[in-house]
């Protein structure tokens, strides 16, 4: 049966903690003065006071314990009960209006009990309301319950005095079996995530993420809820343990419990109808809509749940979108979008600037004897419609994924790469470098619509939206090995020889460079890329081996140029003085959107590990002095791969070799810039595109002309900026 606990009505807002976790010369309310930061000056009711209050049917324990603020209008307050110490601001005789709202200011048909309230609220029809502190100008109206309980941690995986660890909220992410769970806390950021479920192997280091967390809390008990000025809260159920920033707007929620909802005037958060979340951390700017669920969760910044998502034991990413759909377990980095009810993803680490189609399931364990598969995909993620992944597989950046049921683990090593399942000829088919050969406009808008939807009001630590980066980039070398080695071995087969392990690389690149026409002829298939014994076709292989090479050129003279630009550099001398003398092509990860080369985080895991860093702030401080130091590594990361793709020593390039590369750069400009276009003109030509309308103008209004597309034009404009300056460039060092 329920265990009721009976006790005296007068003990009703008194004994908030229990008195053996109260330090000795303190009181019940300590921590709540030490919260309270309003700075009101409040005083005992008058007796006239007291008599209006209780001639408008309002009631208290006792009055002495009921403060307020000058001015205060008692005929303001009607029809409520007052338990404990209750501290009330001013009220005035004003109204309030928010989206239709217009409430007079006032407490009115209320149950209160040990809060602090701020400067002219609007309460009204609170059933229930203890331990809370609210702001200014707040308006709380048709509440259930309103609570705050003396061991809150609002949604932080902590623990208060007298738990025992077993009660400790831990977030599950990456995998089903909780063998990567990280504590949630109020301003992880999804590098930490990444860092903390990644180095699993390592105890010491484990050990001391967790004593950061531990550490970033008190362990007292008796701490209030509190409600940020200008917050907005109506219609609403159930609200206990949740601390709410100022400017939020939570309308008709079913469930919130345990969580801080971070809000600001600039990053304003929203709650709507039909929500229950539970045990998670909301980043400002947050909206979050329409029967979504969430327990054990993170969302970052400028993110939104909506239509009935179900986000559990994960950390969704800032600048992230996910509707109508399940994603369990799962560890999303920055600018993912996944908006189809019968999408699903699960026990995954998703590296951004990535998209679910409808019918996607990504992560599927019927494979498995227990629930410890994952799903690895690099930047650009692209599962398209009613794809079927299976645990483990990995994918490298900008995978597209083509409609199928896959149905074995994938390893695709190979980034910008269509991925198809060809049933009817029993084989997986890849074609590197897809995405430059046939799609180039969504590729481009991918990276720029990210860049123009970042929304964060902090942008210290960058995030890496651009296509070529020291991520892709590095990924493009490795294809260009499993390239040359897969022609090799294809010819070899062709024409009946053998060739030495050793010599596979060098043959194939030789193959490439000289017989191009040949190589088409050749059966070149990739080996590692599915746990299967059927084949895996690589098509087009002497196009995306052209390509890649093009980009790492492009990738390397663009930030040249930059760097030239930057430095405001006039002179070949001047310039060469400037260049690395021994640039490192090193090796890079992608920390929650953020890319740092692997040397820096093996430094900062020392550093932790060590004892040297002692807090989760100063780990937040590595991410922003990498931040501050990126465009300068990024510029010696590519400077490092043009020379390496050109096979030239720093003290060979000189001018005469740069000039003919900025002419190289000028030409794949133009050539990428026109891609976009005949990319999106091929949607206006074709006719099954046209048959739905009876005119051309009637098609052009639907879908606006292709002359007047936004994204074009911009990309457009940047091309021939980017020509102008190579050309500037050309006149300072000369002509080749």
């Amino acid at each position: 049966m329920n265990h009721i606990n009976k006790k005296p009505v007068s003990s009703l807002g008194y004994g908030f903690i229990e008195k053996k976790y109260i330090p000795k010369g303190k009181n019940e309310y300590y921590l709540r003065n030490l919260q309270n930061r309003s700075g009101i000056k409040y005083r005992k009711l008058t007796a006239t006071e007291i008599k209006i209050l209780t001639r408008h049917a309002n009631t208290s324990d006792d009055w002495d314990k009921v403060l307020v603020a000058d001015p205060f209008d008692p005929k303001l307050v009607r029809n409520c009960s007052f338990f404990g110490l209750v501290r009330i601001g001013r009220l005035q005789p004003y109204s309030h209006e928010f989206n239709n709202i217009r409430m007079p200011v006032g407490i009115y048909n209320s149950r209160i009990i040990s809060c602090d309230i701020g400067d002219n609220v609007v309460i009204d029809n609170i059933n229930f309301m203890s331990h809370y502190i609210i702001g200014n100008d707040v308006i709380l109206v048709n509440i259930n319950e309103l609570a705050t309980t003396d061991h809150s941690k609002f949604g932080n995986g902590v623990l208060k005095e007298g738990e025992s660890e077993s009660v400790r909220v831990w977030m599950e992410i990456c995998n089903e079996n909780g063998g990567r769970s990280v504590l949630p806390f109020n301003g992880m950021l999804t590098g930490d995530a990444w860092l903390w479920s990644k180095y699993r192997d390592d105890e010491k280091l484990l050990e001391r993420f967790k004593a950061f967390t531990d550490k970033r809390f008190d362990t007292k008990r008796g701490y209030y809820g509190k409600i940020g000025d200008r917050t907005v809260i109506k219609n609403s159920r159930i609200i206990k343990d949740v601390w709410v920033g100022s400017d939020a707007y939570i309308k008709g929620a079913n469930k919130l419990k345990n969580l801080t909802i971070n809000s600001s005037p600039g990053a304003k958060s929203q709650i709507g109808e039909g929500c229950e979340l539970v045990n998670g951390i909301v980043g400002s700017g947050c909206r979050i809509f329409y029967g979504v669920k969430a327990v054990r969760f993170i969302l970052g910044t400028n993110s939104q749940l909506k239509y009935g998502a179900r986000l559990i034991n994960s950390f969704l990413g800032e600048n992230s979108t996910i509707s109508c759909c399940e994603v369990l377990n799962s560890l999303i980095f920055p600018a993912h979008e996944q908006h189809h009810n019968n999408s699903f993803l699960c026990a995954s680490v998703v590296l951004g600037q990535s998209n679910m189609a409808a019918g996607a399931t990504i992560g599927s364990n019927h494979n498995s004897r227990s629930a410890d598969g994952e799903i690895i995909a690099g930047r650009g993620f692209w599962p398209g419609l009613c794809v079927s992944l299976k645990h483990n597989s990995k994918f490298a950046s900008f995978t597209l994924i083509a409609k199928g049921d896959f149905p074995a683990e994938l390893n695709i090593p190979v980034p910008f790469s269509l991925v198809s399942n060809e049933v009817h000829k029993d084989q997986l088919t890849v074609m590197p470098a897809y995405w430059f050969m046939y799609n180039m406009y969504a590729l481009a808008r991918n990276a720029g619509k990210y860049v123009t939807r970042d929304k964060r009001e902090d942008k210290t630590q960058v995030i890496e939206y651009d296509f070529l980066a020291p991520d892709s980039v590095n990924e493009i070398f490795v294809a260009l090995d499993l390239l040359k080695t897969a022609t090799a071995k294809a010819y070899a087969k062709k024409n009946k020889e053998i060739i030495p392990e050793r010599k596979l690389v060098r043959t194939g690149e030789s193959l490439l460079e000289t017989k191009t026409a040949g190589i088409n002829q050749l059966d070149i298939l990739g080996e590692g890329f599915e746990n299967s014994q059927r084949r895996i076709q690589l098509v087009k292989v002497p196009e995306a081996y052209r390509i890649f090479k093009e980009l790492i050129v492009f990738y390397g003279v663009s930030q040249l140029m930059n760097f030239i630009g930057q430095n405001k550099i006039q002179s070949w001398q001047r310039l060469q003085s400037l260049l690395p003398a021994a640039p490192l092509r090193n090796t890079w990860k992608n920390i929650g959107g953020q890319l740092v080369p692997e040397s820096s985080i093996n430094t900062l895991v020392r550093h932790i590990r060590s004892g040297k860093i002692t807090g989760w702030d100063e780990v937040h401080g590595f991410y922003s002095k990498k931040s501050h130091a990126y465009y300068t590594e990024k510029f010696q990361h590519s400077f490092a791969s043009l020379l390496e793709i050109l096979k030239l020593s720093p003290k060979k390039f000189n001018k005469k070799i740069f000039a003919g590369l900025l002419v190289q750069a000028i030409s794949t400009k133009k050539w990428m810039t026109e891609s976009i276009y005949d990319s999106r003109a091929k949607d206006y030509e074709n006719p099954f595109r046209q048959m739905v309308y009876d005119t051309k103008a009637e098609m052009e209004k639907v879908t606006g002309k292709l002359k007047d597309n936004s994204f074009i034009l911009q990309q457009q404009e940047e091309a021939a900026e980017f020509i102008h300056k190579a050309e500037a460039l050309l006149r300072l060092f000369g002509n080749p």
